[in-house]
C-alpha cells in the first residue's frame, strides 16, 4: 500500500471557508478526501451506520424511501450532547476506515483530509501537516447567517458544537486567515500549497 507523499490535515469550524480553500488545493494538484462526503456514503441505506443509527435513534430518523432524514436527525443530535456523541460512536469509525481506503487509492501524491472534525475525531495525530482556516466566530455567524438561512442563535449553536478556534490553533503547523477577500485567499492558498509541495 503506498503512502501518500504527504498527509495534510484541513480543518475549520463551518463558514469559516475551507470548503473553498480545499477547491482551490484540488486545483494545485492535491488529492482530496471529503469527510462530508464520507459521511454521506457511511449512512447509504444498506450501510451498516444506518442500521445502527436507526436502532439507537428510533425509525422517526428514516425516511420513507429509507434514506437518512438529516433533518429530523440533526434537530436530535444538536441538542442534546450525549445523542449527539452517541452518533459519532457509530458514524466516526465508518468514516475512518473509508478514509484509510480512499487514502490508499491515491498513491504516491499529497493527500489532503478535509475533515470539519480533524480534531474531534483524532485525525489530526496520523498528519504530517496540520492546516486550519480560520475566522473570528462573528464572521462564521455573519455568513451563516446569511448564506445557509440560519438564526443567529442557530450559528452559534452550531459552533459550539465544534472544537474552539483555541483548540484548532493549538494543533495547527499552518493558519489561513480567511477574513480577507476571496482573492487574498486565493494568493495564500498558493502559499501554502508551494509549502507543501517543498517538503
Amino acid at each position: 500500500m503506498a503512502r501518500p507523499a504527504l498527509r495534510v490535515g484541513l480543518t475549520g469550524g463551518i463558514g469559516s471557508g475551507k470548503s473553498t480553500v480545499s477547491r482551490l488545493l484540488t486545483e494545485h494538484g492535491a488529492v482530496v478526501i471529503d469527510y462530508d462526503l464520507l459521511a454521506r456514503e457511511v449512512v447509504e441505506p444498506g450501510a451498516p451506520a444506518l442500521a445502527q443509527i436507526a436502532e439507537r435513534f428510533g425509525a422517526g430518523v428514516i425516511a420513507a424511501d429509507g434514506t437518512l432524514d438529516r433533518p429530523a436527525l440533526g434537530a436530535v443530535v444538536f441538542s442534546e450532547e450525549s445523542a449527539r456523541r452517541d452518533l459519532e460512536a457509530i458514524t466516526h469509525p465508518a468514516i475512518r476506515d473509508l478514509a484509510v481506503r480512499r487514502e490508499a487509492e491515491a498513491g504516491d501524491r499529497v493527500v489532503v483530509h478535509d475533515n470539519p472534525l480533524l480534531i474531534e475525531m483524532g485525525g489530526h495525530t496520523a498528519c504530517d501537516v496540520v492546516v486550519v482556516v480560520d475566522v473570528p466566530v462573528e464572521v462564521q455567524v455573519e455568513r451563516l447567517v446569511r448564506d445557509r438561512g440560519m438564526t443567529e442563535q442557530e450559528a452559534h449553536a452550531r459552533i459550539a458544537t465544534q472544537a474552539s478556534r483555541d483548540d484548532r490553533a493549538a494543533v495547527a503547523d499552518v493558519v489561513v486567515d480567511n477574513s480577507g477577500s476571496v482573492d487574498e485567499l486565493t494568493a495564500r492558498v498558493g502559499d501554502v500549497w508551494r509549502e507543501l509541495a517543498a517538503r
